[in-house]
């Protein structure tokens, strides 16, 4: 990781002694119009390196955006690539190298099972360089590609130290280039990252161990490294947050380096619950013609309820869930979002997960996230699917500090309904 104003003007550089002699650069239609990907482009052509444009990365992507863009990569044959965006450009250009790199596999190979066959990738990528834009996903610290899968109508991904990028490019200057609805959904991926890891499954509780390390899983559980990459960064959200989403610079600038902090964090440990849940959100509000809810500021044509507001949307109801599995962490959690919780120490944190949610909620109001899912058009009649959509997220559903059967997801869905 690269943090500080103006290191996007350093890319071409970092290719260059890399020794890239051409370049993928996979970007999406809107931000191929902005100054973060002009600039990114004149350090290449400073330093004089060829390159190729892919400026189709859809926002939340699908299986076959993704594969569209691993067609493109096989075709201009580059031996580097640079995404120029948040989450869905960033996680574009991993898949594009990994097909890039294994034409001999189909997508579902490696999508995680039980969506996907779930294989290991058997070969190194070609270096990817991140250059983020947004203070959110943390994309750029973390080996996992998200998107939604279409034949089983669910969002899933590919998880592998290899997807890692080698290089995050993080310029507040780019970041601060957010429309407001953008910082909003971003942060509050931010946030439940933070927390998500920090309250995940031990390390050394995670089981069952695996058959040898090469089958080791990118999310290894909380940790004493990614606690404190968590904590860190949920301090800095804590300060940041409310004021980055009124422009203030020094505000954006720490979201954004708490954004790479959570990264680390959860690109270490894992997230578990609220991201989970939050895959079948997105996905059926673009299935349920009583949804088919539009996030304001994105400028789509097709219904978007972005990322961040999905996760966020079921946050406070598994955490009233978790808590008893680890009031400590969510306390301390519930303290650093301004919680009094020195009523909780004492009746030996039978409540720590309540007061985690009573802190969220009152953030989430504050900066006015729709509070619950029927805010967006989703019915108790919509739980069995939501349930449906979250069981197959088991790499991020065994992360959660204790174990949420179907009888029990269907509980926190609909809590989460209306708060």
């Amino acid at each position: 990781m690269r943090f500080g104003l103006g290191v996007v003007h350093e890319l071409g550089m970092d290719l260059r002694e890399m020794g890239a002699r051409r370049v993928a650069l996979v970007t999406d239609a809107r931000l191929a119009q902005t100054p973060a990907f002009e600039r990114a482009v004149a350090s290449l052509e400073a330093q004089r390196i060829p390159h190729a444009i892919f400026a189709e990365a859809r926002c939340e992507p699908t299986d076959e955006s993704m594969r569209a863009a691993g067609q493109w990569a096989r075709e201009v044959e580059c031996d580097a690539f640079v995404a120029v965006g948040g989450g869905s450009a960033i996680d574009t250009a991993k898949v594009a190298n990994l097909l890039a790199v294994h034409p001999e596999h189909d997508l579902d190979d490696f999508v995680n099972a039980p969506i996907g066959r779930g294989l290991a990738i058997p070969r190194p990528l070609f270096p990817l360089v991140a250059v983020v834009t947004t203070a959110g996903t943390g994309s750029e610290a973390t080996g996992t590609a998200i998107f939604d899968h279409l034949p089983s109508k669910a969002k899933t991904g590919i998880g592998s130290r290899r997807l890692r990028p080698m290089l995050g490019l993080c310029d507040p200057d780019l970041i601060g280039l957010m429309p407001r609805p953008v910082a909003l959904a971003s942060g509050l991926d931010v946030l439940c990252h933070a927390i998500e890891s920090y309250t995940a499954v031990p390390y050394n509780e995670r089981t069952p161990r695996p058959a040898s390390p090469a089958l080791r899983p990118a999310y290894q559980g909380a940790n004493p490294l990614s606690d404190v990459w968590a904590k860190h960064a949920l301090r800095m959200i804590a300060a940041a947050f409310v004021p980055s989403l009124d422009g203030d610079g020094a505000a954006r600038e720490n979201m954004a380096l708490a954004a790479a902090s959570a990264g680390i964090a959860f690109g270490n440990a894992g997230v578990h619950l609220p991201h989970a849940m939050s895959y079948p959100i997105s996905g059926l509000n673009k299935l349920l013609p009583h949804v088919q809810w539009r996030g304001s500021g994105y400028g789509l044509d097709h219904p978007l309820i972005p990322h961040g507001v999905s996760v966020a949307l079921p946050a406070p109801a598994v955490f009233r869930y978790t808590g008893p599995a680890s009031p400590e962490r969510h306390l301390e959690c519930a303290a650093i979002l301004g919680a009094d919780v020195s009523r909780a120490r004492s009746d030996d944190g039978a409540h720590a997960g309540a007061l985690l949610a009573e802190a969220l909620l009152k953030l989430m109001e504050r900066v006015g996230v729709p509070l619950g899912l029927a805010a967006l058009g989703f019915r108790s009649d919509d739980i069995g699917d939501l349930v449906g959509g979250t069981l197959p997220q088991q790499r991020l559903t065994k992360m959660a500090p204790c174990a949420a059967p179907a009888d029990a997801l269907a509980l926190i869905f609909e809590d989460a309904m209306r708060y």
